[in-house]
């Protein structure tokens, strides 16, 4: 009769889940990719119905009853977690001497891959399960790929949508952008200010040193505007030179001017481009949604660029709130600092 250790090694080519059990029921070898369910644990030696619960047929609890189904089909469970389900065949050995079990097509391949992560190299090479295997591996390969493509087209998506509400040329907000979340706080219940904000002078910088002068100034008043500000603030580019700052939460009206004064303190400091010295100011136009009973994105923005114009009016170089009684306050210009002459380039 063949040895048990050359036996065991046959078997572990043929059916790597397969137990070799005596007479008395006591595992004497145990196939590699069924250990592989209890690594930390040594099955052989121990007892087969002490690591396996029988659950059909129910009425097998001895090791006789066991060794006396010959061809018949088990349906077991490992007795601790996690309680895998497996099927095996009994095949007894001549003599009386025990019996093979192979439960080589009895793991459900989703438990193989998920509790065990075994692949097609732990089962014989003609084993159903290795087809199965191949086909959950080709499906987690799909949907790995699957899920990459939907993180880059989120991606691509995300990143069209900024483009599409982003100023190329300073980085901020653009018109679109405005205009979507002026209409979403004009319909809540949160306070806000409205700045429109124009460059006073702009057209000079233009027209005397071109519009790569005018892009640099631009792109330095953006800077200014967002160091101003906070960043849950929104400061769009909705114009050649018009900006709108919207303020949210904000409607005291002695912080606001204090934030307008620093825009067009800073503002108006020359810039330098190529050698160049670029001279403009900045006009501010304030309204706060207070001011409306029923507020319309429409009538802030109107009623801003009222105060804005009222602002330019009154000598550039200053801020304005809307007044919707007396029409546009302007503070006088000790509380802002006067307009500054800008020698060498002619008013707008």
């Amino acid at each position: 009769m063949m040895e048990t250790s050359d036996l065991s090694s046959l078997l572990g080519l043929l059916c790597p889940m397969f137990v070799l059990v005596d007479e008395q029921g006591q595992i004497t070898s145990v196939g590699p990719t069924l250990q592989k369910l209890r690594p930390e644990q040594p099955m052989q030696g121990q007892g087969f119905l002490d690591l396996f619960e029988l659950v059909r047929p129910r009425s097998i609890t001895t090791t006789a009853a066991l060794l006396s189904l010959a061809g018949a089909k088990l349906h077991l469970k490992l007795r601790d977690e996690p309680r895998t389900a497996l099927k095996g065949l009994v095949a007894p050995l001549p003599g009386n001497k025990g019996a093979i079990i192979n439960l080589s097509f009895g793991i459900s391949i989703l438990d193989a891959v998920r509790d065990y992560a075994l692949t097609s190299a732990d089962f014989s090479g003609t084993d159903l399960a290795i087809e199965l295997l191949y086909l959950v591996e080709a499906k987690s390969a799909a949907m790995e790929a699957s899920r990459s493509l939907n993180l880059r087209l989120q991606g691509a998506m995300l990143a069209a949508e900024e483009q599409a509400f982003t100023d190329m040329l300073t980085g901020l907000k653009n018109r679109r952008a405005m205009d979507v979340l002026l209409g979403h706080m004009a319909s809540g219940n949160a306070p806000f200010a409205l700045m429109h904000l124009d460059l006073d002078f702009f057209k000079s910088v233009n027209d005397r040193l071109g519009h790569a002068a005018g892009d640099f100034v631009l792109q330095q008043a953006a800077r200014i505007m967002e160091e101003e500000t906070r960043s849950d603030d929104m400061v769009a580019r909705v114009g050649g030179d018009e900006f709108v700052i919207i303020i949210k939460g904000l409607i005291d009206q002695k912080v606001l001017c204090s934030i307008a004064g620093r825009l067009i303190d800073r503002l108006r400091e020359p810039t330098i481009f190529e050698s160049e010295t670029c001279k403009v100011s900045a006009s501010v136009g304030i309204a706060l949604s207070t001011q409306f009973s029923t507020l319309k994105a429409a009538e802030i923005l109107k009623a801003a660029d009222q105060a804005l114009y009222d602002a330019k009016r009154s000598g550039r170089s200053r801020y304005s709130f809307f007044s919707p009684t007396a029409g546009s306050i302007t503070d006088p210009p000790s509380l802002q600092g006067s307009p500054q002459p800008r020698p060498g380039i002619s008013g707008q």
